[in-house]
Formats: structure tokens, sequence, C-alpha cells
């Protein structure tokens, strides 16, 4: 079978290598890098540090060996603290390191809000406050409109946080005006949480891995997995190939339950 691979920077703490591997296509291989240690709380002036360019340059440089057919910055803080310039930049510096195709957390979140026609959003975070004032201004440049947000105010060991936790956090944050919620942080587990939330929200969920995976493997040309996740099944008409039966069945009891005759 032949292997598609894609590479992935993920910041020092980062424990949840498992998880993205969920949304990933059995023909497709994750090669992981990290970004060096500095032992820094999970603050502004981190997500500055591990995302700083000639961080981003040396381990894109890292993951070129094997080919990747694309490279994704896979941390949420790090891709939307300098705004969107900044999130511009990073890409930038990837491609003149060598990657083919370039995916940051942040711009990921954008994509998948104009792939699902999302405008306004709510926000679940784990983060500090002073943390989540610089996604909102990410995503008011973007052009998504934040409409609720809340916070568990962490600073370290973030993927310790329950699911139960997380869970409790998204139904708290989200708001009748919202059209997603997002859940931020590559270091939060959300897998097994979407499609439970989404059938009690009745509405999109979306989190750091899920969309930084969808864009990577979009940025590639790679067919989607059958996922069923909202960004999954609402976006089915972008594969290369048609969705599974089970994909489609599912696609149509989520619209059924969101919109009943």
């Amino acid at each position: 079978m032949d292997q598609t691979y894609l590479g992935v920077i993920v910041p020092y703490d980062f424990a949840l290598d498992r998880e993205i591997w969920k949304w990933t296509p059995k023909r497709v291989s994750l090669l992981v890098t990290r970004t060096p240690q500095l032992g820094l709380p999970s603050t502004v002036a981190m997500a500055e540090s591990i995302s700083d360019e000639s961080t981003i340059r040396n381990a894109t440089r890292q993951l070129l060996t094997t080919e990747p057919a694309a490279v994704v910055y896979l941390c949420t803080s790090g891709s939307f603290v300098r705004g969107v310039d900044g999130e511009r930049q990073m890409h930038r510096v990837m491609a003149e390191s060598g990657a083919p195709a370039t995916v940051t957390t942040a711009g990921a979140l954008v994509q998948a809000c104009d792939a699902l026609n999302v405008r306004r959003i709510a926000l679940a975070t784990p983060y500090l406050d002073s943390v989540t004032a610089r996604l909102h201004g990410f995503l008011n440049e973007s052009g998504v409109r934040v409409v609720n947000s809340l916070g568990l105010g962490c600073a370290e060991r973030i993927w310790q946080v329950s699911e139960q936790r997380v869970h409790d956090l998204v139904v708290a944050a989200d708001h009748r005006d919202a059209d997603a919620v997002f859940i931020s942080c590559t270091n939060l587990r959300t897998y097994g949480l979407i499609r439970e939330l989404e059938a009690e929200l009745g509405k999109p969920v979306l989190t750091a891995n899920q969309v930084s995976i969808w864009a990577a493997l979009r940025a590639a040309a790679l067919k989607q997995p059958d996922i069923k996740q909202r960004l999954f099944l609402d976006t089915w008409h972008r594969r290369r190939r048609s969705p599974s039966k089970a994909t489609l069945a599912a696609l149509e009891a989520q619209r059924f339950a969101l919109h009943p005759a």
C-alpha cells in the first residue's frame, strides 16, 4: 500500500499524538516533530516563542526527508498569536523552507468556517484570558464574529483536562446566535466528544486538531476519510470519491434533526 506523508509541527508539550491519527486515512502517515523545549507556561509569550521564524524554518526542514505532501503547523495559539499577518508569514516561511503545501491550525479554522458558511462563532478555550483575547482578534480580522467565549484559565498541563470538563465548557460557551462552536487548543482531547456535542447543540462543533488534519488533507489533495462529524459530512462533495452509504445516512439524519418536517 503506497503511503502519503504529512509533516506535522507540534509544540514541545504536545501530548495527543494518538488522537490526531484518528482523523487520518489509512494511506496517510503523520510525521511529527516538536519545537524545542522551553519549559514555559501556556501564555502569550510561550505562543510567540514556539512560532518564531527560526523555529518554524528548522522544524519544516526536519520534515522534508520523506517528501511530505504538506506541512501543518499544529498549534492554535502559536498560529493566531500574531494576527492574520503573522499567520500568513508562517505560511511563507514554511514554503520558503521547502514545504510543498502549508497549513496552520488558525488558518484551518478560517477555512473550515468558510466551508461551512460559519460567520458567527462561540469559543471554548483552555487558555488564560490574555491568550483567548488574541484568538478573538485573529477571528475578527478574518471576518468571523465571536458571539460568546469561555475559557478555563489554564497555564499548564492542558492535556490533562478531562473530556467531561471540555464537554461542560462547550455547552456553557454555546450561544443561540453562533453558527458553530470552536474548541481551541490542540492539547485538548475532543475526537470522542464531537458527535455527541453536535447532536446536543444542533450545530457544527469544530476543534483544533480536527480542522488542522482536515485542511492538511485538502492542501495535499487527499481523499477525506468517512468521519461522521459535521465538518466532514457537510464537505463530502469536495472528495475525489463519493461518500459511503453510512456517511450519506448520517448526513441525512443530521439534516433531519436540524430541519424536522
